[in-house]
């Protein structure tokens, strides 16, 4: 009885550590019916379209001037700026040996199954899943101010368009949180973000459609909101007064720390590129160009925004909510403000392409793997594209949407950028030993300096964020806990099944098909 339940307990442990070869995720891959079609530009714009967006158009101005639970950079938010470069660009050398390595829809979550084995790679899945669809909540909600800032331009629009009623455009929290009431039906409050939910709902549609079409889509939005930036650095440069740079580190070094965790945001969906992998024409040679540099360009373009908007303005006056528009303003360049609310909606549209695109891919992912129901790995015959997986992940946006307070769920979303940023460090340490001959068309270079590097800088920018707000980190635990009761819930014994009948096809001898 004793050895029974020692057998148990150790086939159990066994298979929480059950890794995947490498080859295995490419012979799947081989029989997917997703289509080739990227090429090295077109990853430079999804990770264009992921980064410059809700950055430079929102959390620009709460990183310098800071919130009721953290302190501002001030003008010393360039310096944040070069520490999230550097605290992104060893990871990204990681997810490019990994992703020219294992070419396949997934990201860290398939990274993290071929080095850590299937209790950590769920994990993954789970906090990407928070990264990815809880950072589209946040976008979009952003997407919704701007567009009510578009409409305040035109006078001739009514006055409920310009300034429509707080539970028609907010969630319920953020209306009670600002003082405003909320009308109710048979006691339920009606409140719901109905711009959100609309343009979170066309962009359903554009994915559903095929890769390539928003790829086409995102090439549009790229350009007018890099047009519209190159246009505020070159009129604002003209408006910039270097005393307003002093104090340039208002806060210290904790303020440039906190500024560092804040335009952190504008990084989510960065790995994206990664899940495009699958998908990618000559995945070895083109992800490592789209990935490296996708961020060295928008960090260039960080910087220089960052630059210009506190020189043009002391930093008591910049406006949280649209702080690029208010800039221009505020030197009198009244007609470029709605400019710039295009390009803010370009860039937010253009972000929430690429979270919705990879939460779809990294579900995809795991629904192959059996840890989701197989309805969800369903391709639609015409489009080639999992048409369940997005509507049902869709639905689910829709709803968060209802309660889901942005920057709360923005905070949530760089804690779940920080966790697959330190897995996939780890998990090329873990490779570089388990398989050391494995082909790597591209190998992180310093290795072991710069993954360890990567994973310091990154633990150590979420460690500091966790004494100063709260709510998020009392609630990233809480989504930790419950992926781990799905996982046992369900995911477990489901894997178990999908592993059972591969081993069938491989006619096993039946106890080894009894220990799975």
């Amino acid at each position: 009885m004793q050895n029974s339940g020692q057998n148990f307990l150790s086939t159990f442990i066994s298979n929480l550590i059950r890794k995947k070869n490498p080859d295995e995720f490419l012979e799947q891959s081989a029989k997917g019916d997703l289509k080739k079609t990227l090429g090295a530009f077109d990853l430079i714009i999804l990770g264009i379209s992921a980064i410059i967006g809700a950055g430079i158009f929102v959390m620009i101005g709460s990183a310098v001037i800071g919130t009721t639970e953290r302190v501002g950079a001030g003008p010393g938010l360039v310096i944040s700026i070069v520490l999230v470069t550097i605290a992104c660009i060893f990871p990204a050398l990681c997810y490019t040996e990994f992703a020219s390595m294992i070419p396949v829809s997934g990201s860290a979550y398939i990274y993290t199954f071929a080095t850590m084995g299937e209790l950590p790679a769920w994990m993954m899945g789970w906090v990407l899943m928070l990264e990815y669809a809880i950072g589209t909540i946040a976008v979009a909600s952003s997407w919704t101010g701007y567009l009510i800032k578009l409409f305040q331009g035109f006078p001739f629009l009514p006055e409920c368009v310009k300034n429509p009623p707080a539970w028609l455009v907010n969630d319920y929290q953020s209306v009670v949180d600002a003082g405003g009431t909320v009308p109710h039906i048979l006691g339920i409050p009606v409140c719901f973000n109905l711009p959100a939910m609309f343009i979170i709902t066309v962009i359903a549609l554009i994915l559903l459609k095929g890769i390539q079409e928003s790829a086409n889509f995102a090439r549009i939005m790229v350009f007018v909101k890099v047009t519209v930036i190159a246009l505020f650095i070159v009129v604002g440069a003209f408006y910039v007064r270097p005393e307003n740079w002093t104090p340039f580190a208002p806060n210290g070094l904790n303020g440039i720390l906190m500024g560092a965790f804040a335009i952190f945001y504008a990084y989510i969906g960065f790995d994206a590129i990664s899940t495009a992998a699958e998908e990618t024409k000559d995945p070895q040679k083109n992800l490592p160009i789209g990935l490296i540099g996708s961020l060295v360009i928008c960090s260039i373009i960080y910087g220089l925004v960052t630059i210009v908007l506190t020189g043009m303005m002391p930093m008591n006056s910049i406006d949280l909510k649209a702080p690029i528009a208010h800039a221009m303003s505020f030197v009198g360049q009244d007609w470029f403000a709605g400019a710039i609310a295009i390009g803010a909606l370009a860039g937010l549209t253009s972000v929430l392409l690429v979270l919705q695109y990879g939460t779809t891919r990294i579900l995809f992912a795991m629904a192959r793997d059996g840890f989701l129901p197989p309805i969800m790995k369903t391709v639609h015959p015409k489009f080639n594209t999992p048409w369940v997986i997005t509507i049902l992940s869709t639905i689910l946006m829709l709803l968060g949407s209802l309660f889901i307070n942005m920057q709360v769920a923005a905070e949530l979303a760089i804690f779940g950028t920080f966790t697959s940023f330190v897995i996939v460090c780890i998990g090329i340490l873990i490779l570089r030993k388990t398989e050391p001959d494995r082909p790597r068309p591209f190998k992180v270079p310093c290795c072991p300096l710069f993954p360890i590097i990567g994973i310091v800088f990154c633990s150590g920018l979420m460690f500091v964020a966790l004494r100063e707000v709260k709510t998020s980190a009392m609630l990233f635990p809480l989504w930790i806990v419950l992926g781990l009761v799905i996982y046992f819930l369900y995911g477990y014994q489901s894997n178990r099944r999908i592993v059972a009948l591969k081993l069938q096809k491989l006619d096993q001898p039946e106890d080894v098909k009894e220990k799975v």
